[in-house]
């Protein structure tokens, strides 16, 4: 090979490495700025809570649990996993609504999914689960436990009922009266 083919096969390397090494740190910048705009696992923002008082006081308790219309017309589900259930059992939700779903653990960790959605998430004793959601159409969906928990663990699940919108303001408007949150009237 002569010297002039070796001086462009040396450049034509060079351009190559260095591309390479571009799109490395390229990479390397669009993950930190992911995991900074909390794209990745875990949460920026830990919201903890005692799982030894979440039935006594807070916003755990049982008077609190279930779903409930928010002032700018959400929808906020608040729901504990414990072995081997889900509390409530069985959640009321309305279609075409965002929905909040905030989720924690009285014992160990859980998980949740609900089916023919691609909701999934970890229920950790200690910490607050939050994440939102919205189902298109009326329906019913199950509600699995996903972590295995124990030797109850295949038990583990609950239903998630998609209604109406109305139907779901009027049920929340004759329940507003007793105070309480709503959940699947069977």
């Amino acid at each position: 090979m002569t010297e002039q083919g070796t001086d462009v096969a040396l450049r034509t390397e060079r351009r190559w490495a260095y591309l390479a090494f571009g799109t490395v740190g390229l990479l390397t910048v669009l993950a930190a700025a992911a995991g900074l705009h909390q794209a990745i696992m875990p949460q920026a923002q830990l919201e903890t809570v005692d799982p030894r008082t979440l039935h006594i006081r807070g916003e755990f308790v049982e008077a609190n649990l279930g779903s409930a219309i928010e002032a700018d017309g959400s929808v906020t589900v608040r729901l504990i996993g414990q072995q081997y259930s889900f509390t409530p059992q069985c959640i009321l939700v309305p279609a075409r609504t965002k929905i909040t779903f905030r989720a924690t653990s009285a014992d160990v960790v859980h998980g949740f999914l609900i089916a023919q959605t691609n909701l999934n998430q970890m229920v950790v004793p200690g910490y607050v689960s939050d994440f939102q959601a919205k189902f298109d159409q009326p329906g019913e969906h199950v509600m699995p436990c996903h972590e295995f928990c124990g030797v109850g663990h295949e038990g583990m699940w609950a239903k998630v009922k998609v209604i109406d919108p109305q139907a779901f303001r009027d049920l929340a408007q004759s329940k507003a009266q007793d105070g309480g949150r709503l959940s699947c009237v069977e």
